[in-house]
């Protein structure tokens, strides 16, 4: 009587065991996939908090704009020679033909001067293309600065 009794006890255990078990599978799969939509919309977050906060400011001067030219969209990156944030790349539309230097000056969410680069530019009316201004590898664009096109 005692074995059939042990015997009963352990089936039951065992089908609770494999019941619990595909319960617990069950739950760490649906943990895990909650972790995993988580975890993406935190890195995306992270993504939209850094584009706004690293935000700058490009302003074009109304000399160049009386000469027909006009910005788009811009971006910072790094030069190949170990700078940080030290290259801004400016698309610029030219409605007129344009000759000249154009200089682009970095300033500090203050203000401050941290960085001034000249280029030679030519195009012709109806040209559109990406200017890369490479500061010195020291100077880093930091967040919130005030870039202007001169």
């Amino acid at each position: 009587m005692k074995n059939l009794i042990f015997g009963i006890v352990l089936i039951g255990l065992v089908c609770s065991c494999s019941r619990a078990n595909s319960t617990a599978k069950e739950a760490i799969n649906k943990s895990g996939e909650i972790v995993g939509k988580g975890a993406s919309e935190f890195i995306e977050g992270i993504n939209e908090g850094v584009d706004k906060t690293f935000e700058c400011e490009l302003m074009l001067s109304s000399k160049l704009s009386e000469k027909g030219i006009q910005t788009g969209k811009f971006s910072i990156n790094n030069d190949s020679m170990g700078g940080y944030n030290n290259v801004l790349s400016v698309y610029l539309i030219f409605n007129k033909d344009f000759k000249g230097e154009i200089m682009a000056k970095a300033n500090d969410s203050k203000g401050l001067e941290f960085g001034r680069k000249k280029m030679e530019v030519e195009a012709k009316a109806g040209d559109a293309k990406h200017i890369d201004f490479a500061f010195d590898k020291r100077t880093r664009i930091e967040a919130k600065s005030k870039i202007s096109i001169e």
